[in-house]
């Protein structure tokens, strides 16, 4: 069943936006994935492994300002450690996997450390502390805007950087007022044809 979004934000299509040099953008987890993660095309889209990591080779290209939250390390890990398991067995649960088989993890945390790394030294890091406010404001936002945990933490990052672009495929940042979803899924940017928030810049 296709996603109804509601398109709040402004969405570019990268698959034909070229970035500017004075371009500020956060990376979501799940470019990062695709960017860093050596076998992130096991259960991926191929568009997913080929447009975003153009994209960001293009904004490296065009000298924009690309940035990180460390928010994105545990969602980074979360990934790459579900991939490797699955690749090993799919029949192993996660508890398994991370304890009973230590050679196995010990490659899945090596490939953790090296996508982070490369993150690290693409990318400046945007600060957040979660405290007793930060929790607060992202309970907030989740009564309007249908986002997940992470991406609820993701986004007051980016409101105290005062950052509003975000490259991501996650369809779900479509719903928030105020930002520009750089994207190449394409049923988030048939919603905002469709709903007049298609941005060509």
């Amino acid at each position: 069943m296709p996603v109804n979004y509601t398109v709040r934000a402004e969405i570019v299509d990268i698959r034909s936006d070229y970035p500017k040099k004075e371009d500020i953008f956060l990376v979501d987890t799940n470019v990062w994935y695709w960017q860093t993660y050596t076998n992130a095309g096991r259960y991926s889209r191929l568009y997913q492994t080929t447009d975003y990591p153009s994209y960001i080779g293009n904004v490296i290209a065009a000298d924009s300002l690309l940035l990180y939250c460390g928010l994105s390390l545990a969602e980074l890990a979360h990934n790459i450690e579900q991939t490797e398991r699955q690749i090993f067995s799919q029949a192993i649960r996660p508890k398994e996997y991370r304890h009973n088989f230590t050679t196995e993890r010990a490659k899945f945390v090596a490939e953790v450390q090296a996508a982070w790394s490369q993150v690290i030294s693409t990318a400046v890091c945007t600060d957040i502390i979660v405290n007793e406010d930060t929790s607060n404001a992202a309970l907030t936002r989740f009564q309007t805007q249908s986002l997940d945990g992470y991406d609820l933490l993701i986004l007051e990052a980016m409101d105290k950087a005062g950052v509003t672009q975000i490259i991501t495929d996650d369809g779900d940042y479509v719903t928030v007022p105020g930002i520009k979803v750089f994207t190449a899924n394409t049923g988030a940017i048939a919603a905002a044809t469709s709903q007049g928030k298609l941005l060509i810049r």
